[in-house]
């Protein structure tokens, strides 16, 4: 009977095998559980029957087990059951049974460890201005696109140096979304996210072995990946004043093409106040991460210079936000790609200003951070980076004391308030019980920003409770939720397959770039104007569709790919 789930599939970059199928009525962690963390499944009925988990292999019954409690969903009223089984410990391959519905999943050390590392080749495969090779990509290889040597100055970054048509030199970094543009204020939060992320797990990290070009050499996987984007970001600054161009871009949107078949010409645009504080805050980060590199001994110089020439600018530029409708009224050709503007520049100082005391130990600095600290913690987004700057007042507490006792008090706050709802949550989680936390790109903010940030509780305090929440969010998003989908690509049972990627759906290949996370359930299904995306439901939670044409649900990026590795790298390496 349960030999039909033997069968499997085997994920790009991944060690270990998946399950073939899954079962609509069972929801649970479909990419592998930890021996010791807390073990939920939620059952999509309130009342079910005989519950009971047998060996893959045996056949053999090992736990019979009971229902917990039942959740109602605030907006569908789904009743659902959901049962702890905890107590099974035993590294293996298992079936959960309910009723004649039965799920397969595994118990295993460094169960995320498979998927950290696809999360983190994802980059490679999303490299600009190189040619993604066979021997590290396997059948996602594909020839060098957009090289960027020649890069034209748009009207609204024009300069006395550098006038309007004249051309820069801007190669490498990561294609940012689904689209093929690259983007500061994007770069600079997702490189940072995983930074933080590895300063606190750096032997994790070194470890791992992602086969890419630099594997051989002596620096982390992760932090030759991340160079690789940086370099990109240092060509953004023009060498003449230390600001930082907003983005480079075509004017409109490629087609789902791939990239040797773009021939749009590429921009350098305005220079922003948000983007440059976002380098200067990354830069100053940077200098300190690598300070002692092997591999880049020069850079390290060199990002702290950027970072104090990028500060400056801000300084004098504090109205030079990025408002691409009001450029677009000036200078031609219109701009009509992603904006990534801001209404304000605060968060992105304090940002700034606290990377750049804990690079410098500068008065000036910390008097800047002091004055635009915010009034609570908020969950980081790249619009919204100044829980960035808690995180490290936090972590750094001995820089400054009462910084650090500050933010570690909002913060613990914030979780705390999160924690309090997962007792009546529908799928034993912290986050993703209110209405207001679906939407663009959810699963990367209300799930794996939060897991980072109850990661960081669990860091300075020692509570499991914290562990536990960010373990939680790592189960939601690899399918105990409503709509039963493993969010990453390549990976579990049941994952998307038509992400809306312009690679994924021009490179002739049946299954997307693994490693990928997307955005999640959206409500507001922007993309869905008419009615030509066939959404499930409405619900918040529901409102999810596997279609290359929604935006709105299935796009992939840089930066909810940063979280997702931030997240489930830190979770591997202390669930062992």
């Amino acid at each position: 009977m349960f030999t039909r789930f033997l069968s499997f599939i085997i994920a790009l970059g991944a060690s270990s095998a998946v399950w073939a199928q899954a079962d609509e009525t069972i929801r649970l962690n479909q990419t592998g559980m930890y021996p010791q963390q807390e073990k939920t499944a939620v059952i999509e009925t309130a009342k079910p029957g005989k519950i009971s988990i047998r060996d893959a292999a045996t056949g053999k019954t090992v736990l019979k087990v009971k229902v917990s409690r039942t959740s109602t969903s605030p907006w569908s009223g789904k009743k659902r059951a959901v049962v702890d089984f905890s107590r099974l410990t035993a590294p293996g391959q298992y079936i959960l049974s309910v009723d004649g519905h039965e799920q397969p999943f595994y118990i295993k050390e460094h169960a995320l460890r498979d998927l950290t590392v696809s999360a983190i080749k994802s980059y490679y495969l999303m490299r600009s201005g190189t040619a993604i090779e066979k021997q590290y990509a396997g059948e996602y290889a594909r020839p060098l696109g957009h090289a960027d040597t020649r890069v034209m100055i748009h009207p609204s970054a024009a300069s006395a140096e550098r006038p309007a048509g004249s051309y820069i030199i801007s190669p490498l970094g990561w294609y940012d979304a689904g689209d093929y543009n690259k983007y500061i204020v994007n770069s600079a939060y997702s490189v940072a996210v995983m930074l933080l992320s590895y300063e606190q797990n750096r032997g994790y990290y070194d470890a791992l072995n992602t086969n890419i070009p630099e594997s051989n050499n002596q620096t982390a996987d992760l932090l030759d990946e991340l160079m690789y984007n940086m370099q990109w970001m240092l060509t953004m600054q023009d060498p003449n004043d230390g600001g930082v161009y907003h983005k480079l871009t075509t004017p409109n949107f490629e087609g789902f093409v791939m990239p040797t078949d773009c021939h749009q010409q590429r921009y350098v645009v305005q220079k922003s106040v948000t983007a440059t504080y976002d380098f200067a805050a990354l830069m100053a980060l940077a200098a300190r991460i690598f300070k002692d590199s092997k591999d880049y001994p020069t850079f390290s110089r060199q990002a702290a210079e950027a970072a104090r020439q990028a500060y400056q600018w801000a300084l004098k530029n504090p109205k030079a936000l990025y408002n691409q409708d009001a450029m677009n009224k000036k200078f031609q050709p219109a701009v009509n790609t992603g904006t990534y503007g801001d209404f304000s520049a605060k968060d992105e100082q304090f940002w700034a200003a606290t990377e750049l005391y804990l690079l410098t130990g500068e008065s000036a600095f910390l008097t800047d951070a002091q004055s635009t600290v915010p009034g609570d913690f908020r969950v980081p987004a790249w619009g919204y980076v100044a829980p960035i700057a808690q995180w490290e007042w936090i972590i750094h507490s001995e820089a400054n004391a009462e910084m650090g006792g500050k933010m570690k008090t909002m913060m613990l706050a914030y979780c705390d308030k999160q924690l309090a709802t997962t007792a009546t949550s529908s799928f034993q989680t912290p986050t993703g019980n209110n209405a207001k936390e679906f939407g663009w790109g959810c699963l990367a903010e209300a799930f794996c920003a939060n897991g980072m940030t109850f990661l960081f509780a669990h860091k300075v305090t020692g509570q499991q409770k914290y562990l536990t929440a960010a373990m939680q969010c790592a189960d939601y998003i690899l399918g105990r939720n409503a709509t039963g989908y493993c969010y990453v690509t390549g990976f579990g049972l049941k994952s998307p397959m038509h992400p809306h990627q312009r690679i994924s759906e021009a490179d002739g290949i049946k299954a997307p770039m693994p490693g990928l996370l997307v955005g999640g359930p959206n409500p507001g299904q922007q993309d869905n104007a008419y009615g030509s995306i066939k959404y499930p439901s409405k619900e918040p939670d529901e409102s999810y569709a596997d279609d290359m044409a929604s935006y709105a649900s299935n796009e992939i990026a840089i930066n909810w790919n940063a979280t997702l590795v931030g997240m489930i790298g830190w979770l591997d390496n202390i669930m062992k």
